[in-house]
């Protein structure tokens, strides 16, 4: 098995939590490819360099989560894709995965903040114009899990 790594252009601006997803996207990246365990991917990222910089426990729930839940989490995007899912890229697809874990389980994270973070995930790792493809995608999806929210959010 060859191992994959993502390298992204360095920001000085980088939350822990932003830094966390990240190296989810890696860990889900590796995972999409290589088809290792959560655990033997979380225990290589947990090693990579700068990781003591990230919300280790974010990242953990966020990889493990999306993992966990990647059947169901395809279920709830892939209506809105217009391809199917194995002909997305791998970032787009790991990028979706955690944009629609984080609108379905966090809701303590605004949803533009997460559709926001998902852009800017692929905007560093992904194709030229990834980033306005997931934000098309998780827009839609942000309206089906987080009505209230969006409702209320388009009233201002």
């Amino acid at each position: 098995m060859t191992e994959k790594t993502l390298h992204a252009n360095p920001s000085k601006n980088r939350t822990p939590r932003h830094r966390a997803r990240e190296f989810a996207l890696q860990g889900l990246y590796q995972w999409l490819l290589n088809n290792e365990s959560a655990s033997t991917v979380v225990n290589h990222i947990r090693g990579a360099h700068g990781f003591d910089k990230a919300d280790a426990e974010h990242f953990t729930v966020l990889l493990n989560g999306a993992i966990g839940s990647s059947v169901e989490l395809r279920a709830t995007f892939a209506p809105l894709v217009d391809r199917g899912i194995a002909e997305l890229s791998p970032i787009e697809h790991a990028v979706l995965l955690i944009g629609a874990y984080e609108l379905k389980n966090n809701l303590e994270i605004p949803y533009r903040v997460v559709i926001n973070e998902a852009v800017e995930l692929t905007k560093s790792f992904g194709g030229i114009d990834g980033h306005k493809y997931v934000n098309g995608v998780l827009d839609k999806l942000a309206a089906q899990l987080r009505p209230d929210e969006v409702a209320a959010d388009k009233k201002r």
